[in-house]
């Protein structure tokens, strides 16, 4: 066999070495994501987020700054990071492993809402479901420390503020001494209207409910046991009629009149919109210097939108730390989020998703 010449040779074995670099650096590149992936494996994913007006009893599980946690008997109120320890330590919770919260998938804004409420939504807003899904992550943010806000269809507790029970995505209230204008009977009757009923009506929504309760004025009150009274509401979190009255409730009772609000001052977009509905929400729509129509009777009378929001949000924060409205410094970060939006331009809350992690990612009290 004729000897190659020496060019030809050292072609063939720098081939012949990149061929086993390449081969050897695919392999630890192989290793080493196989070794990621086993440890990823072995980091629990984390329970549901802790929330601080929330009740667990003993047993439940919740997670908290990347450590999952469990109640060691009945709790509210106390954050499990500084409340905890093991479980001969008599803290409210025992701290468990680290956890690895779910990576979330693309954001589908419209796969929130159902196609009968979008259309609803679009129709009677203008806003389409991207717009509404960051709306309801802002306002959530403040009122469950989450922006996942979907998961409270089915929220029901009773806040010890005189209104009653609160109820759902937007806070229905069933009334009491301090709320005796309650939304929740309505409520429940777009809930029988939902459902079919040809003559919808209070009573009707709490039988499909499989709930008990009678008028007493404008007040409803509830006779099941709380316990019950929660799961029953519990039990409705997937009930597609139950998510449609959901939203025909909030829209006549807030969004409508915040709309109103906005149109009539030439406001149209889904920021301020937003912000109205977040306040009317939070403060009452109507009614005192504090609700939604005492604060823009002091935000002057500029038709400039940016102005006239900054004026808003100005006015705003000067009350909402009260303890009627807000726990300090919970209010004035409420209102931040929507003020640092318009800072940043995002009035049409679109393509936005980023900037509306950023200004939710503050601590609740």
């Amino acid at each position: 066999m004729p000897n190659l010449p020496m060019k030809k040779i050292s072609k063939a074995l720098l081939l012949s070495c990149g061929l086993l670099a390449l081969s050897l650096n695919a392999g630890a590149h192989g290793l080493a994501a196989g070794s990621q992936a086993r440890l990823d494996a072995r980091i629990a994913p984390c329970d549901a987020a802790w929330t601080v007006g929330a009740v667990y009893s003993a047993g439940s599980k919740v997670s908290y700054g990347g450590v999952n946690y469990s109640a060691a008997y009945w709790t509210q109120g106390n954050n499990p990071a500084g409340s905890s320890g093991a479980s001969a330590t008599a803290q409210p919770w025992i701290s468990g492993a680290s956890c690895q919260q779910a990576k979330a998938a693309a954001n589908d804004h419209d796969a929130n809402f159902s196609p009968a409420t979008l259309q609803f939504l679009k129709t009677n807003t203008g806003l389409d479901g991207e717009q509404w899904d960051n709306i309801m992550k802002l306002i959530n943010k403040p009122e469950q420390d989450s922006l996942n806000w979907t998961k409270y269809y089915g929220y029901c507790e009773n806040i010890n503020d005189d209104r009653g029970y609160t109820i759902g995505i937007f806070g229905a209230t069933t009334g009491g001494p301090n709320d005796e204008g309650p939304d929740g009977p309505a409520l429940f009757k777009e809930f029988d209207a939902a459902s079919g009923a040809a003559n919808p009506s209070i009573a009707g929504g709490l039988a499909r409910a499989g709930a008990h309760g009678n008028m007493q004025g404008s007040i409803l009150k509830i006779t099941d046991s709380k316990t019950d009274f929660y799961k029953k509401i519990e039990a409705l979190q997937n009930n597609p009629a139950w998510r449609e009255a959901m939203w025909h409730t909030f829209y006549n009772v807030y969004i409508k009149y915040s709309l109103q609000q906005a149109r009539q001052r030439g406001f149209t977009s889904a920021l301020t919109i937003g912000s109205f509905v977040d306040t009317a929400l939070n403060q009452g729509a109507s009614g005192d210097s504090g609700t939604l129509e005492g604060v823009l009777s002091r935000s002057g009378k500029s038709t400039d939108e940016k102005t006239f929001m900054t004026s808003f949000y100005a006015q705003r924060s000067k009350i909402v730390d009260t303890n009627q409205y807000n726990q300090p410094p919970n209010g004035k970060n409420r209102v931040k989020e929507w003020s640092t939006l318009l800072g940043l331009g995002e009035t049409d809350l679109k393509n936005a998703d980023a900037d509306v992690v950023k200004v939710t990612n503050w601590t609740m009290k």
